[in-house]
């Protein structure tokens, strides 16, 4: 049985999913983009602003999961540029400080025209 998630601390879902699902003592979060939890605009013009507003929307639904980032076992994350591989990680490195399992990878469009998104796997606390 899962229990979905759901927190105005972060973007409402802008299609028919949940922010995330908890199974057991597992989270999965669905893919973040850098919407602003309030206006559900896209926030940011580059990767490095862009890439904060997504940890912290992922931070946020893991929060509400009863989780936080430290507690992340994988991520998966998605550029629409792989030229902004360094400075997403340089962003990315000071939410997952633990450094948990990770896929990267580059993908032609992402949703609004967003340069990252970032989905995460975690145990609760």
């Amino acid at each position: 049985m899962s229990n979905q998630i759901q927190t105005n601390k972060a973007p409402a879902a802008i299609g028919p999913y949940s922010q995330a699902v908890v199974v057991g003592n597992l989270i999965f979060t669905s893919g973040q983009i850098p919407l602003h939890p309030e206006t559900g605009i896209l926030e940011g013009n580059n990767i490095t602003e862009q890439t904060h507003r997504v940890c912290k929307n992922l931070e946020a639904v893991l929060i509400a999961s009863g989780s936080s980032p430290a507690k992340a076992i994988k991520t998966t994350c998605f550029l629409s540029d792989m030229a902004d591989f360094a400075a997403f990680n340089e962003v990315y490195a000071q939410y997952f400080t633990e450094k948990p399992a990770r896929s990267c990878v580059a993908v032609k469009d992402l949703p609004k025209g967003a340069l990252v998104e970032v989905e995460v796997i975690a145990e609760k606390e």
